[in-house]
């Protein structure tokens, strides 16, 4: 492994919302894939603000940021898809509610590589295979209502 140039924190939201989630549709390396909304955080911004910026950029909604549902720590070394570095990464996942209109209207800022927004049925998590299955099987005990006990992954 080469060793990563910096480490890039982010915070990511699971918005639920009448028994879906919200999943940004994304063109990544050429291929339709879904992540959960969200990003880096900024210098001085702690993550519940920038999580907030993040989803309103994205998604043009507002959340209301709950409970912490787990941290993902890893490395990308996809040098095609990032140009000029390798990271390492840490992700700081939280459960998030709407506050006001669910409606997709989009964001002001979305990421250049995202193509759309969904309201994803939580009873088709386990088999959306546009969907990395480090959030897959994660999310999976949503499904039955169950909220994921807070746990650290490890790529």
């Amino acid at each position: 492994m080469t060793v990563p140039t910096r480490i890039r924190t982010s915070a990511k939201a699971v918005v639920l919302h009448e028994g879906a989630i919200l999943l940004t549709r994304n063109l990544w390396n050429g291929k339709e894939c879904h992540f959960l909304p969200g990003g880096g955080q900024e210098t001085g911004e702690v993550l519940p603000d920038a999580l907030r910026r993040e989803v309103l950029e994205e998604t043009g909604l507002t959340v209301e940021v709950g409970p912490l549902l787990w941290v993902l720590e890893g490395w990308t070394e996809d040098t095609a898809a990032l140009a000029s570095e390798n990271f390492h990464r840490v992700e700081i996942v939280f459960l998030c509610s709407v506050e006001g209109s669910a409606e997709l209207v989009g964001g002001a800022a979305q990421d250049i590589d995202q193509i759309g927004l969904d309201w994803v049925p939580l009873e088709s998590i386990a088999s959306l295979g546009t969907l990395s299955s480090r959030y897959r099987d994660h999310l999976t005990p949503l499904t039955a209502g169950t909220v994921p006990r807070a746990a650290y992954l490890e790529r």
